[in-house]
């Protein structure tokens, strides 16, 4: 006699697995018929594999990041419009805050499950007792860029004539506020010798500094590139590469990642690893994506006007994205050396060991998984 229940189960599955891939497979840059139908039967054995592994612990998320529409979160961007959050049986509300310190203002307070923002954040907090963890790398450099107003500081020569001027950073204790005092004080300007400008990340930031309202800013694109393109902006250092990286640091810079208290992490691994999955996913996708792909991929909204400079900037910070969610050991010690100079608040407590601030491990599972199915198949496609 037939046994209806296993029939049903399969049948089940097959259709579930077909939808699942069709979905996925839409998402992908310029596939062809042919290739496509080739990676199929893995595309199908790990998408099975997948729903074995059942749903995350928690499906519901708050995300917070500072500055939805900054290039360097294009990868969550990515994964909120191209469905792989969803495809991870994750629904995660993105939450939109002006500067990375913001967002970690919202996750230490209980507001957001995870952040977003610059590896320094999930240093600094772990040096001020709070545990955090980071589980996945967005970038493999900053994307940072500070630069003189050409209007305000016409004949610009030297860092040391930035002395009682107004500097604009997303917010305070953001990235860019740190990036600023590491330039600043190669130039023997001292943080207190200049007048900090909370701007955010977004038009406001380029409206402050064409009006007059700031003589020089650290920022990020497309701000950046708004004002670059239009000569307003007269560039000092630059993270958009990793040689700019490089140059600035004296070594590799991680840029943004997603972190969360320890003990988020330790309670919900599978709802890290569902994070992390789609995450990759959308660095993977980053990685052979034409400018179409990116038009058709990202809100006009967020280009602010500008299509061709949004592409532009994108072009300019290819390099800047991580191509696998990954951090190097490198990396790791040169964003300690940077929070152990600049940390002298009364609120630090110890040196965290670097190994205690970051994780490599879900990204591995991520890696392994893409690369046994569906996704070994299909990026490869172009």
């Amino acid at each position: 006699m037939r046994s209806a229940p296993r029939s049903a189960t399969v049948g089940c599955v097959c259709v579930h697995t077909r939808t699942a891939v069709s979905v996925a497979l839409e998402s992908v840059p310029r596939l062809s018929r042919r290739r496509l139908l080739a990676g199929l039967p893995a595309a199908l054995g790990l998408v099975a594999l997948a729903r074995a592994q059942g749903a995350p612990e928690r499906p519901r998320l708050q995300l917070a990041l500072g500055g939805k529409t900054a290039l360097n979160y294009l990868p969550l961007t990515l994964a909120e419009q191209l469905g792989y959050f969803k495809a991870e049986g994750l629904e995660v509300e993105l939450q939109d805050h002006a500067g990375g310190a913001l967002a970690q203002q919202s996750m230490v307070q209980g507001q957001a499950e995870v952040a977003a923002g610059g590896f320094e954040h999930s240093i600094l907090l772990r040096q001020r007792g709070l545990s955090c963890r980071a589980f996945v790398f967005l970038g493999r450099a900053p994307q940072l860029v500070f630069g003189v107003g050409t209007r305000s500081l016409p004949g610009f020569r030297e860092i040391a004539q930035l002395k009682g001027r107004r500097i604009g950073i997303s917010a305070a204790e953001s990235i860019t506020h740190w990036f600023a005092r590491a330039l600043l004080a190669r130039g023997g300007v001292g943080a207190g010798e200049v007048e900090f400008v909370s701007v955010g990340n977004t038009t406001a930031a380029v409206l402050a500094l064409r009006e007059g309202r700031i003589d020089a800013i650290a920022n990020i694109d497309p701000v950046i590139s708004l004002l670059e393109f239009r000569g307003e902006l007269r560039v000092l250092a630059d993270t958009r590469s990793l040689r700019g990286t490089q140059d600035f640091y004296g070594g590799p810079m991680p840029g943004s990642c997603l972190y969360a208290r320890q003990d988020f992490v330790l309670r919900y691994p599978g709802t890290v690893q569902a994070l992390t999955n789609a995450v990759v996913r959308s660095l993977k996708w980053l990685q052979t994506a034409g400018p179409s792909d990116i038009v058709r991929a990202v809100p006009e909204a967020y280009m602010y006007g500008d299509r061709a400079i949004y592409l532009a900037a994108l072009d300019k910070a290819r390099e800047a994205f991580s191509p696998d969610g990954l951090v190097s050991e490198e990396g790791v010690a040169t964003a300690h050396r940077v929070v152990a100079r600049f940390d002298s608040g009364p609120l630090a407590v110890r040196a965290a060991a670097p190994g205690a601030t970051y994780t490599n491990d879900f990204v591995r599972r991520a890696r392994q998984r893409y690369q046994a199915g569906l996704f070994a198949a299909v990026t490869r496609l172009g």
